[in-house]
């Protein structure tokens, strides 16, 4: 809690919610040399330059103004056209979707524009940190459900069942998973649509790595029978198009919604940067094989960070999807907030403690092997180090 004597200007709201852990362990990391970090969620690729070239071309050309609020027409009719193409699922381009600054504002848009105070939100843990806090700001109730590494981190069916109340309004699934890397198959969500349409709940679906899948095809929530008009989709340009800095996301759902999404967009940002929808317009219409590319690349080095993580003795299940791993470190006898504080300060790795992803975290470390080969060899050889002095 703040002290300071200008804390009594401040919401309770705000005060009781706590930093991000994954920025404290970032800042931490930033401010030593030789770090290797595989912390912050973010591709090593840089935007792909037709994508920037998009951009420049488009300054060059005077298009400096807003644009409509929703968006630019033409990049949200290309979307309409991807999400058909790739998912399986049709939106309007004209009031069934929201272009935003990144999918973080699509998700805060989203509970904002659904939730009265005190309703709950089903939240499945581990899960993004900026989840719970987000419900708290929208005046809504955050419920933790929590995942085992036993299950492979995936949400069974009789969880819901138990976490529902008759003030719960909202179920938050996120495939693949931040910062599991677990994926959702169709039946698993098949499932969860079952217990969904029983109890009348919305879904947030955040499906910002559904292009970064890699043993089994994607299926996203609104596909599967019944959830399309129950469903807010979430995505964006900043994982599978390497496109972070451009802080570009999108929402799709049932035009209401949408609509109310859209009302809380125009008061409080107007529209997203212009330059970077025609360099998102490029990256659909152009990017496929910038995608695939990167994608093989993860696959690979997926490999490489689980069979090293085995081999030291650090049990870690398959991730089917994103950049993450999520290897269990309880065989260390320390606290997942210990285990990356000390393999920062002895061996300059930076990891993510599980514990900041919620309950079931713990015991627990994300690493991202979002990074170049020649780094993720040489940040498994100082952990295999830092571990051999436990």
């Amino acid at each position: 809690m703040i002290t300071e004597p200008t804390s009594k200007y401040l919401s309770n709201t705000v005060q009781s919610i706590q930093p991000s852990g994954i920025r404290r362990f970032f800042d931490l990391a930033s401010s030593m040399e030789n770090v290797i970090s595989l912390g912050v969620g973010e591709p090593d690729f840089v935007t792909p330059w037709n994508v920037i070239e998009a951009s420049y071309h488009s300054l060059e050309q005077g298009y400096t103004a807003y644009t409509a609020n929703a968006g630019l027409f033409e990049l949200r009719k290309e979307i309409s056209r991807y999400m058909k193409r790739r998912f399986g699922v049709a939106y309007s381009a004209e009031d069934e979707m929201v272009v935003t600054v990144g999918a973080s504002q699509a998700i805060d848009l989203a509970l904002r524009a659904v939730l009265n105070p005190g309703e709950e939100v089903i939240v499945v843990e581990p899960s993004f940190v900026s989840y719970a806090p987000t419900v708290t700001l929208a005046g809504g109730v955050p419920v933790p459900v929590n995942t085992y590494s036993e299950d492979d981190f995936k949400l069974q069916p009789e969880q819901i069942e138990a976490a529902v109340t008759e003030k719960t309004k909202v179920l938050m699934l996120c495939s693949p998973n931040n910062p599991t890397g677990t994926v959702l198959s169709k039946r698993d969500l098949e499932k969860i649509a079952e217990v969904v349409e029983k109890h009348d709940l919305l879904v947030i679906s955040d499906e910002i790595y559904a292009e970064l899948t890699y043993d089994e095809p994607y299926t996203s929530f609104p596909a599967v029978k019944n959830m399309r008009d129950r469903t807010i989709l979430i995505s964006g340009f900043s994982k599978a198009f390497a496109m972070t800095g451009w802080r570009l996301g999108f929402a799709c759902g049932p035009k209401t919604i949408l609509q109310a999404m859209l009302k809380i967009h125009q008061y409080t940002m107007m529209c997203a940067p212009t330059m970077a929808q025609h360099a998102a317009l490029e990256a659909l219409v152009n990017g496929q094989k910038d995608v695939v590319k990167m994608k093989e690349s993860y696959r690979q080095r997926r490999s490489l960070v689980i069979h090293a993580l085995e081999e030291m003795g650090l049990s870690c299940h398959v991730p089917g999807g994103a950049f993450y791993v999520f290897p269990s470190i309880e065989k260390t006898g320390l606290s997942s907030e210990e285990f990356a504080e000390q393999l920062l300060m002895k061996e300059q790795v930076a990891v993510v403690p599980g514990s900041v992803f919620g309950e079931s975290g713990e015991g627990h470390v994300r690493c991202s092997y979002a990074t170049s080969v020649q780094k993720l060899e040489e940040a498994m050889r100082r952990i295999e180090r830092f571990l051999k002095t436990l």
